[in-house]
């Protein structure tokens, strides 16, 4: 695609010329995200203001150019490429805290602040935002609200939707708008605050966040416990999750991922059939207790060993098998296919078996761990060589019909983005996805707002 010469003149005309690029080194930069697809912008602007994304999403929609919103790339579903070209809207320059309020609870962001410095800002004044992907050192905040993306912590905190309070945005109809409140609680309306968060910039860009913010527990306990069989674990989630106290980390892992993090990370990761991470948090005098009676819900059929860490550095021994994962399943497959799953609590022990099934019926090496508080598991297919590739994408398909077949659904915070789009018909009807094109329509009447993601 070529831009005609009256956008280029108004691109010229609304961002400084170190804020529009069509140098094509610099368009590859914004080519591709963690997905690994990728494909070329015709141009990228890096926006300072509200106005400027008003300015250009009226100019592109007059010459039906595609416009990609875009945050820092860590996204792994594609949703960020932009397939069709047109202009992508980095944000990592509108990346300034601009108010930060205890007394209610809440602060105003730019959509290119980084989680972790966020939470670097909020540390002193007692507060936190709860989402926390394993990239918050180096995601921003618009990104985190695209795609719903949360974390550990959501078990107990919620995602992005619940621990957000309003938005500006806008549309694609060049309009700009505010939804949602500065107050805890609402109802005025439709919701539209939680409709655009996980709505991969399709319906409109965000340009500003009003988050709620939760003071931050003064203490946190550490537990790990390693059981005979994944089904044990899988049982034992379930348990957890039945009894008053709600953690505020519980990670599974199953037996491939743990031989896999032991042959890189060494002898201090256990090898067990399934190993559970379990934080609990809260006031001094109240943690004991939790952490008490958490344990008594993982012990059970199958249990093998229960450790509490009683200090910083056996804490930071016991997530070493987590955090050394990643890495090791790069050593394996530069190829990875990572899919979140998600499946109601009670299903995880069929989820689990039934992955080991497919695994087994496709002859493709799969590592599961991941969020069972919530039933959100990742599963990550290994494919070595082009065979097992063809294989894998075989396998990927029957794992979500399984996923489906459990009342679950095909993703709890990566997204849909381009890669999943086709699956979508396999877990909303026909209906559904027509009232969903709808309000597709009303927000972007041109369909110039992220094409070719997520819906199919």
């Amino acid at each position: 695609m070529t831009l005609p010469p009256a956008l280029l003149n108004l691109l010229r005309q609304t961002f400084a010329a170190d804020a529009c690029s069509f140098d094509e080194a610099e368009r590859l930069a914004y080519a591709y995200d963690n997905s690994r697809r990728h494909a070329m912008p015709d141009a990228v602007v890096f926006p300072t203001e509200h106005a400027q994304v008003e300015a250009l999403v009226q100019a592109c929609r007059a010459h039906r150019i595609p416009v990609i919103a875009r945050g820092r790339g860590t996204n792994t579903t594609g949703a960020t490429v932009p397939v069709d070209g047109g202009v992508v809207v980095s944000f990592e320059r509108m990346n300034r805290i601009l108010r930060i309020d205890p007394d209610n609870r809440l602060a105003i962001v730019e959509p290119g602040v980084l989680n972790g410095d966020l939470q670097q800002a909020l540390k002193p004044l007692g507060f936190f935002w709860p989402p926390d992907p394993t990239s918050s050192p180096w995601c921003s905040i618009g990104g985190n609200l695209a795609c719903n993306s949360a974390g550990p912590r959501t078990v107990k905190y919620g995602s992005p939707r619940e621990n957000t309070l309003g938005l500006r945005a806008v549309a694609g109809t060049g309009a700009g708008f505010r939804c949602g409140t500065y107050t805890s609680k609402g109802s005025t309306g439709y919701d539209l605050t939680r409709l655009l968060i996980g709505s991969e910039g399709t319906l409109a860009l965000i340009t500003e966040a009003t988050l709620k913010l939760t003071p931050k527990p003064s203490g946190i306990r550490t537990l790990r416990a390693t059981y005979r069989d994944v089904g044990a674990a899988a049982r034992a989630v379930a348990r957890i999750m039945a009894q008053p106290v709600t953690p505020c980390a519980l990670e599974f892992i199953d037996d491939v991922a743990l031989k896999l993090a032991r042959d890189y990370g060494g002898e201090g990761v256990p090898l067990a059939g399934a190993m559970l991470m379990i934080e609990v948090d809260g006031e001094p005098d109240t943690l004991a207790g939790a952490a008490e009676a958490v344990s008594r819900a993982a012990q059970g059929d199958g249990l093998e060993e229960l450790k509490v860490a009683q200090t910083a550095e056996e804490t930071q021994a016991l997530w070493s098998a987590r955090k050394a994962l990643s890495p090791a399943q790069r050593t394996i497959s530069p190829n990875k296919i990572n899919e979140d799953v998600v499946v109601p609590v009670s299903h995880l022990p069929e989820l689990v078996d039934g992955i080991k099934r497919l695994s087994a019926k496709h002859d493709v090496l799969i590592v599961t761990f991941g969020h069972a508080g919530n039933g959100n598991l990742h599963v990550n297919l290994l494919p070595r060589d082009d065979a097992e590739r063809e294989r894998a994408h075989a396998c990927l398909a029957e794992v979500f019909a399984l996923v489906i077949s459990l009342d679950g659904t095909l993703s709890g915070e990566h997204g849909i983005g381009l890669i999943k789009r086709e699956f979508m018909p396999l877990a909303l009807s026909p209906e559904t996805l027509g009232l969903m094109r709808n309000v597709k329509a009303a927000f972007d009447p041109d369909g110039i707002l992220n094409p070719g993601k997520l819906l199919p």
